[in-house]
């Protein structure tokens, strides 16, 4: 087997994130669909138990169904060894990304005098699975539990969830989609779906798409099927509904995988290797804001905010 191109520590963060999500869309994977079933939903987590953000939860996702990794949590070395644990020998780093800021003096173009220029740089740091790890307490290592949703059930939480959101939704026809235009998402009957929360998940999709409006996000959702805005775009509501789906516990796996789709982001990573991490932050703005409106409450990290 090859080596993959992006284990290779010499390429830059952006460009090795990149590669790796090629690598799975060309073989008909959607890297970002949350791997651990029958274990407590959850975005990637920190030793002290605060979610990861951005594209580090899609990243994170990835090593963990590539590597066969159950728990969530993920630590540096020094913050295994300060909770009594030890990274195994041989085991690989992963890596988790950040923005650093910086200031350097540059000459202005219009009057030659130097000026103070700020610059963001992304930088990684390395990181490991609490699962490649001896001597941690227990609480990093979940037990499988079976969901509260049934494959058929209907909950009232999420009922409420999706009210409180507040987007116009009608139920018509056999496809779902968003109008920019008439700010209106269109779904089918529930009755088309194998279970409700099949349905909510399809509906955090289109969500996606409407937390995009001029009046909430103003993002451009005027855009041609096939070009690279409109890539960018499906792909923001991708990751958007697999953020909600890790909140919610909503399946997204079944969501729509058509290789036209599938080929249109091939595109577009190849041709900017950073296009992934904005797609990945703009979703995490349009999940933030539709858990906010939906009155969802992330769950305390509690004992754990201390282990750090």
């Amino acid at each position: 087997m090859p080596k993959r191109s992006y284990l290779s520590p010499k390429i830059s963060p952006a460009a090795r994130i990149t590669a790796a999500i090629i690598e799975k869309l060309e073989a008909g994977t959607k890297p970002w669909i949350q791997p651990w079933r029958g274990l407590p939903v959850s975005r990637p987590l920190r030793s002290c138990g605060t979610p990861y953000r951005g594209m580090n939860v899609f990243w994170l996702w990835m090593m963990a169904q590539e590597n066969g990794y159950s728990a969530p949590y993920w630590m540096t070395y020094r913050q295994c060894a300060s909770l009594g644990g030890q990274v195994r020998k041989g085991e690989k780093s992963s890596i988790a990304i950040f923005y650093k800021s910086y200031t350097k003096e540059v000459e202005a173009a219009d009057h030659g005098e130097a000026q103070e220029e700020t610059r963001r740089v992304l930088k990684s740091y390395a990181i490991f699975n609490a699962d490649q790890c001896d001597g941690l307490p227990e609480r990093y290592h979940p037990t499988a539990e079976v969901l509260d949703i049934e494959p058929e059930g209907r909950t009232e939480e999420l009922d409420q969830f999706f009210a409180r959101i507040g987007a116009n939704t009608r139920e018509h026809g056999s496809s779902a989609y968003y109008e920019p235009v008439a700010d209106r998402i269109t779904m089918p009957p529930i009755s088309l779906f194998d279970g409700y929360d099949q349905f909510c998940a399809t509906l955090s999709h289109e969500l996606g798409h409407w937390s995009g409006h001029k009046s909430r996000l103003n993002r451009d959702l005027k855009n041609r099927f096939g070009s690279a805005a409109y890539a960018a775009e499906e792909l923001v509501a991708e990751l958007s509904s697999a953020i909600l789906g890790a909140e919610l516990g909503l399946p997204v796996g079944h969501l729509d995988n058509h290789a036209s789709y599938i080929a249109s982001w091939l595109k577009l990573l190849k041709k900017d290797d950073r296009a992934i991490l904005t797609a990945a932050a703009r979703a995490e703005e349009a999940s933030n804001l539709l858990l906010s409106l939906g009155g969802y409450v992330q769950q305390e990290p509690g004992e754990l905010s201390d282990a750090a």
